[in-house]
């Protein structure tokens, strides 16, 4: 398992991950199709925000339960606390510093469909 580090577009917002990449996923809900991310999914024990809790701006819409982040200065989407499972984070693995997602196994799952 490796530390990752990653930060929005400005830098404001810095955050670290400890992952495998066991696969990376995206999504076809109505909020994720617009963003185009590719994600990883990582438990919160295994991820530390390290600078930029005030330049985060949350957005949750549906069932108020998913906590989509971004940074209030540049708008990236860097993470969101997921739905079904909240104590797992989805990384947007192109914020990551000097990340190559090739080779590494996407699954798509479907997240309009959710009731």
């Amino acid at each position: 398992m490796g530390t990752y580090h990653g930060a929005c577009h400005c830098g404001a917002v810095r955050f670290e991950i400890q992952t495998d990449f066991p696969e990376l996923t995206t999504c076809d809900c109505s909020i994720c199709r617009r963003k185009n991310a590719l994600m990883v999914k990582v438990h919160e024990s295994a991820f530390r925000l390290a600078a930029g809790s005030a330049a985060l701006s949350e957005y949750q819409f549906h069932t108020h339960t998913a906590r989509h982040y971004f940074c209030r200065v540049c708008g990236i989407y860097p993470f969101h606390r997921k739905r079904i499972t909240p104590d797992y984070y989805g990384v947007n693995v192109y914020c990551l510093d000097d990340f190559d997602p090739s080779g590494i196994p996407v699954r798509a799952t479907v997240g309009a469909a959710m009731p």
